[in-house]
């Protein structure tokens, strides 16, 4: 089976999922997939994103935000993201690390008031 094929028979749910901006893709594949990992589920969650083509694929775990990149059918390691290349990673972890959703919000809606002052 080509990858074009395969990819339409795979599936994964990601913890949340992003389409940033206009593309050519299908509405089904996001540009980014965010995994929150609290234990290993044992499947190569990477592979299955690759084999759908999704961009980007971050991982939250253990306090850090880790970005993976497509390039050339493999997910690269990567510093930043290259759809968001303006997302301050360290600010994302200092938000993740409010007590409730709410809170994370409030913290970065008043970061990025005070990063446009």
């Amino acid at each position: 089976m080509d990858g074009q094929v395969a990819g339409t028979k795979r599936g994964i749910e990601a913890d949340e999922c992003y389409v940033v901006g206009l593309r050519d893709a299908p509405p089904e594949i996001p540009d980014i997939a965010i995994e929150l990992v609290w234990t290993s589920s044992g499947i190569d969650k990477l592979e299955v994103y690759r084999g759908l083509g999704v961009p980007e694929v971050w991982y939250w775990q253990n306090g850090a935000l880790q970005f993976y990149l497509l390039q050339d059918q493999a997910y690269l390691p990567s510093a930043r993201s290259r759809l968001l290349p303006d997302l301050d990673p360290a600010l994302i972890a200092r938000c993740m690390g409010e007590p409730s959703q709410t809170q994370a919000v409030r913290a970065l809606r008043a970061a990025l008031r005070e990063s446009r002052q």
